[in-house]
């Protein structure tokens, strides 16, 4: 019993070292949906960043915008995962 109180202890004392690179892992994830939605917005012909204020939004617009949403939710998996 003993013996399994100090190993939980030894892994979360070490949990924190492995995951010093999350927050790196997540600017690059996040910069790869960034790239991925200007190069989805520049296949429909618009341009990333411009914005219409709603009116008339393509439909090609609104699928670049819910994929990169999709993308950017599955980054914050990376915020958790231990990354030497």
């Amino acid at each position: 019993m003993r013996h399994t109180s100090l190993f939980v202890l030894g892994l979360l004392i070490s949990f924190p070292l492995l995951a010093e690179s999350g927050l790196v892992a997540y600017g690059v994830c996040q910069t790869g949906c960034n790239a991925l939605a200007v190069a989805c917005y520049a296949a429909a012909g618009f341009t990333f960043g411009v914005s219409t204020f709603g009116a008339g939004i393509p439909a090609a617009i609104v699928g670049c915008n819910g994929a990169l949403g999709i993308c950017m939710a599955a980054c914050a998996a990376t915020l958790f995962a231990p990354t030497p």
